[in-house]
């Protein structure tokens, strides 16, 4: 990896880049107001300070090219060993098939583990098969579990 990578939670001030990083490569269907960039810094303020809460980007050169973001759940079962919901993993097209999502991945799992989760669940729209073994190939089993998604 490159040594001008860094991965770190997200702050108030990478609203805006954050933002422009999902709009673009990770809906298909952008909102057509304007955000709301100060709610966007407050919510990562928020974020700051919940340390379950765990927002990730990836900085190459200062500029954030790749996001993660890793929840961890407080749980009642399995000796109430939390457990870890990742989503929103996206990197910017031009610095795609480079390890940096991986890299991201790898962080975040050590969170997980440091924290004492017993298994980090992720779910992915995508029916690429490409997509799908860059989630094998960081050690997500496709076949453990089925999804069911209830949307509003």
């Amino acid at each position: 990896m490159k040594d001008n990578f860094i991965i770190q939670r997200a702050e108030p001030n990478d609203a805006e880049e954050l933002y422009d990083l999902y709009i673009n490569y990770l809906t298909n269907s952008p909102p057509s107001d304007p955000p709301d960039f100060n709610k966007l810094r407050g919510l990562l303020e928020k974020f700051a300070i919940d340390l379950n809460y765990n927002l990730l980007t990836g900085k190459l050169d200062g500029k954030i090219i790749s996001s993660v973001t890793l929840v961890i759940i407080e749980n009642f079962t399995h000796g109430a060993q939390s457990y870890a919901v990742m989503e929103n993993v996206v990197t910017h097209a031009d610095f795609r098939n480079q390890g940096f999502a991986s890299e991201l991945i790898q962080y975040a799992r050590k969170i997980a583990e440091n924290a004492g989760c017993y298994k980090i669940m992720l779910l992915t729209g995508s029916k690429k098969e490409s997509t799908l073994d860059f989630y094998k190939n960081n050690g997500f089993d496709p076949n453990e579990k089925k999804a069911f998604i209830i949307r509003f």
